[in-house]
């Protein structure tokens, strides 16, 4: 990379780690549940809500992307954010927390459809896939800081100005606030876009070509047991092993840690080794980690478990995404919104997940995650 990109790609890597910020509402929802006394199925309507918006907003961003560019459309996404971690500063009733999860999660679908596109504008086409891993593992960095911020909140181990665990809003809103200055002063050249804007009919046709389809569909696994682990494995630790939630937000952390391991890892094996090959280890670390979360009944199972999971789903989203952008050059803004839309599987998993956990404990939530295991298996052919 010449100096100009280096420097140019700073200020990108800093949104991704502003889009990590969503991952907060796994270790949220649980101060919430606690705090207002919630079920397991109603608690998980906070992260359902948030990935509800990448099914409404995703492809409407590509089709926004072409019209004003993909830095504008990350920019308007980083507004839309600030405003979401704004809103927890001022309480945290049901109906206040409803907002500001809707908020984040619509900023978050503009700004993981347009930013993936802009490191590709950025990168100019070299070495995508193990750049757009080393955006995830900035972003893991934000997501595994949000539980150990927010019990610190609630242990008044840290300054909470009277907020308790909700002081990791006004944390990450100053962070947020640096990554739009600073990205609003980069000047990035973008490409104009050839020949004529697809319509939204055009763009969801895109859905009939099979490897843009079964991409989709692996985002939907991805981030579906993403949120689940997030959300589920301090529920396993307090059902299994009596711990309170302040003890058991550590599991959470374990898997944002081995996230952040596998992505920074993940950015060199990506380069050195057949990315099918990877593929295939990473998948089977989650069938692993599936197995050990529906028998494991001591401290170690567990944590290896969720540590397995961790490090193995950290790259699945960067292989598929870059296979998915690569298959159809010259449509990569629609392709994006239609991967981002795959992260609808947020929305989809953890409220099945909360009717079987409802139903017969949390090993009814792993074998939801474990459905999405068994597809990823299914995608290897697809992987070159």
């Amino acid at each position: 990379m010449s100096k100009t990109n280096k420097l140019t790609l700073l200020p990108v890597m800093l949104c991704f780690f502003a889009m990590g910020f969503v991952d907060l509402v796994g270790i949220a929802s649980n101060y919430v549940k606690s705090d207002l006394h919630l079920s397991d199925s109603t608690a998980n309507v906070f992260p359902s809500l948030v990935f509800f918006w990448f099914l409404i907003f995703s492809v409407p961003t590509g089709m926004l992307m072409n019209k004003i560019g993909r830095k504008k459309t990350v920019l308007i996404s980083l507004v839309i954010t600030l405003f979401s971690l704004l809103l927890p500063i001022f309480g945290e009733s049901y109906g206040l927390m409803l907002v500001s999860f809707s908020l984040l999660g619509t900023g978050n679908a503009l700004m993981q459809t347009s930013l993936n596109p802009l490191v590709s504008t950025v990168m100019k086409g070299g070495n995508l896939a193990s750049t757009l891993t080393f955006g995830q593992f900035v972003k893991a960095i934000a997501s595994f800081m949000a539980p150990y911020l927010a019990m610190w909140g609630a242990q008044a181990s840290i300054p909470a100005f009277g907020l308790g665990w909700r002081v990791l809003f006004p944390i990450y809103l100053i962070i947020g606030t640096l990554a739009t200055l600073l990205l609003f002063s980069t000047p990035i050249e973008e490409e104009p876009i050839e020949g004529k804007a697809s319509s939204f009919g055009e763009c969801l046709s895109l859905l009939g070509k099979p490897i843009v389809l079964l991409s989709f569909l692996g985002i939907m696994c991805h981030v579906g047991i993403d949120v689940g682990t997030n959300t589920t494995a301090p529920k396993i630790l307090m059902e299994r092993l009596g711990m309170t939630l302040n003890d058991a937000a550590f599991a959470t952390s374990l898997y944002f840690i081995f996230r952040t391991i596998g992505c920074l890892t993940g950015s060199f094996f990506l380069r050195v080794m057949n990315n099918r090959l990877f593929f295939i280890i990473s998948v089977a670390m989650m069938a692993l980690s599936m197995c050990g979360l529906v028998v494991g009944t001591s401290k170690v199972e567990l944590f290896v478990a969720i540590a397995l999971v961790g490090y193995g789903n950290s790259n699945i989203f960067s292989m598929v995404i870059a296979r998915a952008l690569q298959s159809v050059p010259g449509k990569q803004n629609e392709v994006s919104g239609l991967m981002i839309m795959g992260l609808f599987g947020g929305t989809i998993f953890p409220l099945l997940m909360g009717f079987a956990s409802d139903a017969v404990g949390q090993f009814g939530a792993v074998v939801v995650m474990a459905v999405g295991v068994f597809y990823l298996f299914s995608y290897i052919p697809r992987m070159k």
